[in-house]
């Protein structure tokens, strides 16, 4: 039986033509005026509960279809829609189908996964069977005329529509005075006076007295503003801001008040998700790129803006905007970042556009200058750039328990309480140089962005990488190129910084003399012929860490490998790393077993590899192995969609086609009520990105679920093919079962 449907008296109809809203956007579709159909009049027939819809028989009964009626559809080709009552709908929903009471509708609840909703052109008297359905209460609306062209959309469609049309917008913040309430919570923040806190970077005045105000404005906030000093990224002053953690400024535009005179607004930047309310760095990229193909530039140019603002005040892009994070930075991708920005700015100001490309370029000629080339990051002796913060004492932002077991043997050495040793170790007093290399390897993967993972363990910062060779390979051919194309062979730098050990340049011929020099140390140290793959290079122990690694496909999306060692990558390793949902990180065999005592590391599930391979494969011709990988990810993604509520989490198993990854910090963007609100930052960017690798019959494809394995093998050999990841065959919901230990 469907749902009551209580109409209020006095209620207001509406012709059906006026409500053809399709596929538009949650606030759109939910937003507006409750209005009903006016095709029959209103009819009380279900308001105590009677139904005149005679139930499906089953099994030896036979389905008796109900007499043709007048409150029946006129025609079967007029699109239907359905009268419903969101609280009563939600109940019933929730009773029938969320066995498990998480408040989502998943494959692994034991509901029926379908409901009876009346028409809207009977005033709900006639009902239909359905599955799926978006719910309005986030809107606030009581009742709503549910179009069935929004029950029946193509899955792909709709995670795409969902994407670019909701959640950019609920993943946008702002630090502002509007903003700042939403911010300044911080998971992390462990003090025992819990205070939001913003720090304002010197030379910025004007920013300073707006947040002063903000706090007088806002006085239940009992927001702290504080100043920081010219240099604050030195590491002892850092350590002392442990105990009071804080949010650091961003750029902010100049507007009208609207009394005449002019204020300061925060510039719009779009954040991971989840716990996760600050602008990260390499997630900007990624999510930039999602923006991009989803035609939110300006907001995409915003964050590239906020980039500037850190080099120019913090002195690098920050790991994030907290305070915690100023003598880190994270893999660099802001020349690229600005480039695909300026490609689709409008074009009606090119003067503007030229200017604002300056700015970017400028910018990132300070941060290669000041830190990729320069001491602690860069190897005298190789030239390679490695991970390498500054930082004093044990990282604050992670949770509190997470290095007991390291901590524990020292603080029973000297015998002291673990938090006793803590603080003394954090002050100096107590000398302990093994942990203090530990540490610095611990922040070196954190700087990294692998945080963490086996390949990195107890000696990121030594390590000259891959991935971080080709990123700035990258860099120098970018500002090569822009210095060429865009500004004539001519950029004049308007910051005095240092520029050791390479001398200053603004010519784009010694850019491209430094990516060539990068790309002759990259093959020299980090290519391995016989092994047709790139691997990390100790800077210490002067050779190879042989632990194979994705980010080999990073040289491609840089454009840093020749055509030769590119053929090999793609014949001869990728199929090391292709599995039945896309890439993993490392081989099994790198990995090493794991156990309890030695378990999953969170970042054997990155979606950014996938990614960076699609590009780098397709800039080298490889089209076709870019599109099977894009397909595998996005069928994966689609059926955790359809088979779990719309979830869109922060990771994914690609093995075992599962959202339920058991791995450190646990699985941001699966904790939601009902249906998901904004999906997770550069998760959401990889499905609109890899859509765009699709074909027309792909995108079909994938929308059925269909899997790989059938689509780009044949009935014959899908077995076979399937035989390389063993999960091939099995179903959505005996891979969950599995996943839940619940599997027979």
């Amino acid at each position: 039986m469907a749902p009551i449907l209580n109409h209020p008296p006095g209620l207001s109809f509406v012709e059906d033509a006026e409500h053809n809203l399709g596929h538009v956007d949650a606030a759109t579709y939910y937003g507006g005026i409750e209005s009903f159909s006016r095709s029959r009049t209103y009819s009380y027939s279900q308001i105590d509960g009677y139904n005149p819809k005679r139930a499906p028989a089953f099994e030896e009964d036979t389905h008796m279809r109900a007499r043709r009626m007048s409150h029946d559809e006129k025609t079967v080709t007029v699109p239907r829609r359905f009268l419903i009552d969101v609280e009563e709908t939600i109940r019933y929903i929730l009773e029938r189908e969320d066995t498990d009471g998480d408040f989502q509708i998943s494959v692994t609840d034991a509901g029926p996964k379908w409901m009876a909703l009346g028409t809207a052109t009977s005033n709900g008297f006639k009902t239909f069977d359905i599955r799926n359905l978006a719910l309005a209460r986030d809107h606030n609306r009581k009742r709503i005329v549910l179009d069935q062209a929004r029950l029946t959309e193509n899955p792909v469609d709709r995670l795409s529509r969902m994407i670019r049309t909701s959640f950019w917008h609920s993943l946008t913040r702002r630090i502002d005075g509007e903003g700042l309430e939403i911010i300044t919570a911080d998971p992390k923040d462990r003090t025992a006076r819990l205070q939001p806190r913003i720090y304002v970077p010197h030379g910025e005045p004007a920013m300073a007295d707006y947040y002063r105000q903000v706090a007088r404005d806002k006085p239940h906030m009992n927001l702290d503003v504080v100043v920081l000093p010219p240099k604050p990224d030195d590491p002892y002053f850092v350590k002392s801001l442990n105990s009071k953690p804080g949010l650091l400024a961003l750029a902010m535009n100049q507007v009208d008040d609207g009394k005449g005179g002019r204020t300061l607004k925060g510039i719009p930047f779009v954040v991971p998700g989840a716990r996760f309310n600050e602008l990260y760095n390499w997630d900007s990229y990624f999510i930039s790129l999602g923006l991009l193909v989803d035609g939110h530039v300006t907001l995409a140019q915003g964050m590239v803006d906020h980039f500037i603002f850190e080099i120019k005040h913090y002195g690098k892009i920050l790991n994030g905007s907290r305070s915690y994070y100023l003598c880190r930075t994270q893999p660099p991708f802001l020349t690229d970042m600005a480039l695909q920005i300026y490609k689709q700015l409008d074009l009606s100001d090119i003067t503007a556009n030229r200017q604002w490309l300056k700015r970017a370029i400028q910018a990132a000629i300070k941060e290669y200058h000041t830190i990729w080339v320069a001491e602690p990051r860069i190897d005298p002796k190789t030239g390679l750039s490695r991970y390498r913060p500054d930082g004093v004492g044990i990282p604050p932002e992670t949770e509190a328990s997470h290095f007991t077991h390291i901590l524990e043997p020292y603080a029973a050495k000297h015998g002291m309480s673990l938090s006793e040793f803590n603080e003394k170790y954090n002050d100096g007093i107590i000398k302990e140089p093994a942990l203090d290399e530990y540490f610095l390897h611990d922040r070196a993967v954190r700087e990294s962005g692998h945080d963490t993972t086996y390949r990195f363990e107890k000696r990121c910062a030594n390590l000259g990488t891959i991935d971080l060779q080709a990123l700035l390979y990258k860099y120098e051919v970018d500002i090569g190129t822009a210095i060429r194309e865009v500004f004539d062979d001519e950029l004049e730098l308007e910051e005095d910084f240092p520029l050791a050990p390479f001398p200053p340049s603004v010519e784009a011929a010694e850019w491209f003399e430094r990516a060539e020099f990068r790309r002759e140390i990259i093959d020299k140290y980090l290519w391995n012929d016989s092994k047709s793959l790139y691997f990390d290079y100790d800077t210490v122990q002067g050779r190879q860490i042989s632990y194979d690694s994705v980010t080999s496909f990073w040289a491609l999306w840089a454009g840093c490998a020749s055509e030769q060692q590119c053929w090999k990558l793609v014949s001869k390793s990728l199929e090391k790393f292709e599995v039945h949902g896309g890439l993993v990180s490392g081989t099994d065999k790198s990995r090493g077993k794991i156990s309890l005592d030695r378990p999953n590391r969170q970042w054997d599930y990155p979606p950014p590899h996938q990614i960076m391979t699609w590009v780098g494969l397709e800039r080298y011709g490889y089209l076709e192995e870019a599109q099977r990988l894009a397909y595998r990810w996005l069928y994966m993604m689609t059926t955790a969609f359809v088979d779990f509520n719309g979830v869109v989490p922060e990771k994914f198993d690609a093995v075992k086609l599962s959202h339920l990854v058991d791995a450190e910090y646990g699985n941001q963007g699966v904790d939601f009520k009902m249906v998901p609100r904004e999906g997770f930052g550069w998760m959401n960017a990889a499905y609109q990105v890899g859509l765009s690798f699709l074909t027309t019959h792909m995108r079909r494809a994938v929308a059925a679920c269909q899997s790989p394995e059938i689509f780009f093998g044949t009935a014959a050999n899908a077995d076979v093919v399937a035989g390389k990841t063993t999960v091939a065959a099995a179903e959505s919901l005996g891979l969950a079962m599995e996943s839940l230990g619940l599997a027979a």
